[in-house]
């Protein structure tokens, strides 16, 4: 009897052990957690609460959207645990209130609708070894008047050993797109404490020849700026020396002139 149950004990801890360490390498969404949407709960499977030191970054967002327009974004993570090569790093649960989510032509494979639900997009396992955390995605706004809509995403950055723990960092981000003109011009929105590392310039000179026009206006404002020096200098010297009685250098003629004015003859 005791034996059964220790038999039982094992099993049940075992159940428990994989169905609370289970990880969604091919993507997650929905009420996987059993705590509301993933995207909107986060990733509470691998810690409790978010951490501020795993940026959640959503680039090309527009100021105000156009009804019925595709728009490429970019989800990208940073921070978290240190990327490993040939393995997981990274995935995310991005739910749209509005229009429909999806992938740019040609780089398909790396993220898919959850459940064919065209309002809610998500890594895959491939995506999930993304070795820079990021994901292009389309985002194709809804009908006209159909107002703001809201981005809901749960981005979590992984250690690779596949088994969720407090080791695991992760982090929701939130933003609304109102419905009107766009200008073409794009913003980034990220949640986090902004600890971000900009890339390294690709060059660190300018090649001369390919400046242009702006190499000819810097020449032309400096030829401007010699020419009037040259210029007070001369009024300078002329003033100087050009009526000034004690300058020997002047012609007889001006002293001349210049001793009958002091004189008062007028001629």
């Amino acid at each position: 009897m005791a034996s059964r149950q220790k038999i039982l004990l094992s099993i049940l801890v075992i159940v428990f052990v994989a169905g609370s360490g289970k990880a969604y390498p091919g993507g997650i969404g929905g009420d996987a957690n059993n705590q509301g949407d993933v995207s909107l709960a986060g990733c509470t499977c691998h810690a409790e609460e978010p951490d501020n030191s795993v940026t959640v970054i959503l680039d090309g967002v527009p100021f105000h959207y156009s009804p019925q327009t595709v728009y490429e974004m970019k989800i990208q993570l940073i921070g978290g645990p240190e990327a490993q090569q040939d393995t997981y790093t990274g995935g995310f649960a991005m739910t749209a209130s509005s229009g429909s989510l999806g992938a740019p032509e040609g780089i398909e494979g790396m993220v898919q609708n959850w459940e064919d639900d065209p309002l809610s997009l998500t890594h895959t396992d491939l995506g999930a070894k993304a070795p820079d955390r990021t994901w292009l995605i389309t985002w194709n706004s809804p009908e006209e008047n159909s107002g703001p809509v809201t981005f809901f995403i749960a981005g979590n950055s992984v250690n690779g050993d596949q088994a969720p723990s407090s080791l695991d960092r992760w982090n929701r981000l939130t933003t609304t797109i109102d419905e009107g003109e766009d200008n073409g011009n794009r913003r980034t929105i990220f949640s986090g404490n902004g600890d971000i590392n900009p890339p390294a310039p690709i060059e660190d000179h300018t090649d001369l020849h390919h400046m242009g026009a702006k190499l000819l206006a810097h020449w032309l404002g400096l030829l401007g700026f010699a020419a009037v020096i040259l210029v007070i200098l001369f009024c300078g010297f002329f003033l100087r020396y050009g009526f000034s009685r004690h300058y020997k250098g002047r012609s007889n003629l001006l002293r001349l002139r210049i001793k009958h004015l002091r004189r008062g003859d007028q001629l």
